[in-house]
């Protein structure tokens, strides 16, 4: 018979590192963070880091590197070409992703632009499992039209759906029924998908989805950008999994694709950095002919040979499951405190933020008065916090009615960067999300006063709507 532990016999975790440097940050007062932020246009991409506090704006580029990653640096082989970095760097792709093929890039738009140049052509449907801002713009570039295939349990914050993330098999057949698997150059598939919460997809989905794509002659590329906060979710949480290391189950995941789209800039630990990596030879020496073009030389892709060497040792890091059971913990750790105290988040908690449910929060705003941004410049002006919006702006606008879409979710994303914030940062940053839940009625709409063109949410700005 199981028994409850007394709290003095449980056992919590704690980060499988010790701080060696710290940075100091500046406290402001809310007089000062609401002229901050009526400058910025109520952006809080547009806010300067100086006057920020806890800083979840994104875990892009912002993690703590490690005193191996650091001391790789100093062991930069800056040759125009054929660095000695490049060839670590495309070793740990292929030991730890599978992919023979590895061409570097600034970051994950950078891989991004290249295949979606190779691949698709004007008319092609590129479907994938939820979209994120750049992947489909970069779709859009090429001529192509991006259609989702996600299941439905995905637009609903509340569901408990353990893989929220999964393609919905019938609607992917329906789609190449209905255009043709001619016109498919890939199917996209995010793991995890950001837009829906941070929620993974199972190696079960992923298996289903090889079978209709093999069947139809079309190829797979993964965002692979957190696939490893993917990999242990699918050890948490699927069957025949939980005894296997997560460095193994991402292997497998990657096994199930033909190429990847990567940013390095989150599970791998580093500032700056991505790749583009496939199996395919004719890609390849496509890739090869464009990076020069875009990016850089095949052997560094707009990257510093340093950069290149960090990222080859996050590697081997970030698939540590001692690592990923920590960071993904963090995330954990707010989330439930955010649960206990009834304040509305997509569940079940993601891999690499906290999503406040902005609909919930303020149910007295309509889409168009842009709650979620609203929510993320309140949360600055309340405790100096950053987060950012993903709902209506982020959808921006039909490239061909020049619409606003209106996405079911409605998102503020409180994102953490890995080895940085302490439990202390979370318990403030809860306090101040606390705090402003119980005047939520008191917050008004935006409207907005600048759209730039594309990718509107890191550059738009807006204005409080007179009451």
């Amino acid at each position: 018979m199981n028994q409850e532990l007394p709290v003095r016999h449980r056992r919590s975790w704690a980060e499988p590192y010790k701080i060696k440097m710290v940075e100091l940050l500046k406290n402001t007062t809310q007089e000062e963070r609401l002229r901050a932020i009526e400058m910025a246009g109520y952006n809080t991409f547009l806010l300067r880091s100086e006057d920020v506090y806890i800083d979840l704006l994104t875990d892009s580029g912002t993690s703590a590197m490690s005193d191996v990653q650091w001391s790789g640096m100093m062991l930069g082989d800056e040759a125009y070409s054929g660095s000695a970095n490049f060839y670590h760097l495309e070793e740990n792709v292929r030991k730890y992703y599978g992919y023979p093929h590895v061409i570097p890039t600034h970051q994950g738009r950078g891989a991004e632009h290249l295949i979606s140049k190779i691949l698709i052509k004007t008319g092609d449907v590129v479907p994938g499992n939820m979209y994120f801002t750049t992947t489909r713009l970069h779709q859009e570039l090429a001529g192509g039209t991006f259609e989702d295939v996600i299941v439905e349990e995905a637009h609903d914050p509340m569901s408990q759906a353990p893989f929220k993330g999964n393609v919905d098999i019938q609607k992917l057949e329906n789609l190449i029924a209905r255009v043709g698997a001619s016109k498919i150059p890939y199917i996209t598939i995010g793991a995890t998908v950001n837009m829906a919460g941070g929620q993974p997809i199972s190696m079960a989905n992923m298996r289903e989805v090889r079978n209709v794509a093999q069947r139809n002659g079309i190829r797979i590329i993964l965002d692979a950008t957190r696939a490893i906060e993917n990999a242990f979710f699918i050890q948490q949480r699927e069957e025949g999994y939980a005894n296997k290391p997560v460095a193994d189950i991402l292997f497998e995941m990657c096994s199930l694709s033909d190429g990847a789209t990567m940013s390095g800039k989150k599970d791998l630990l580093v500032n700056i950095g991505g790749f583009l990596a496939m199996r395919d030879e004719w890609i390849y020496n496509e890739a090869l002919s464009l990076v020069v073009v875009y990016e850089g030389m095949h052997t560094y892709g707009g990257l510093a040979g340093r950069d290149m060497e960090a990222m080859a040792r996050g590697i081997i890091e970030a698939v540590q499951d001692n690592h990923i059971r920590a960071r993904v913990g963090q995330v954990e750790y707010l989330g439930h405190k955010l649960q206990e105290w009834g304040i509305p988040i997509v569940e079940p908690i993601g891999g690499h933020a906290v999503y406040l449910d902005a609909k919930r929060f303020l149910p007295h705003l309509k889409q168009n008065e842009y709650p979620a941004q609203m929510l993320a410049a309140q949360l600055y002006i309340e405790g100096g916090i950053r987060s950012m919006e993903r709902g209506i702006v982020s959808a921006g606008r039909d490239q061909l009615t020049g619409e606003e879409r209106h996405p079911r979710l409605e998102l503020v994303r409180l994102t953490i960067p890995r080895r940085v914030y302490t439990q202390a940062h979370l318990d403030v940053t809860a306090e101040v999300i606390a705090s402003l839940y119980d005047r939520r009625s008191e917050i008004p709409g935006l409207e907005m006063t600048y759209e730039p063109r594309y990718l509107r949410f890191f550059q738009a700005r807006f204005k409080p709507k007179a009451n």
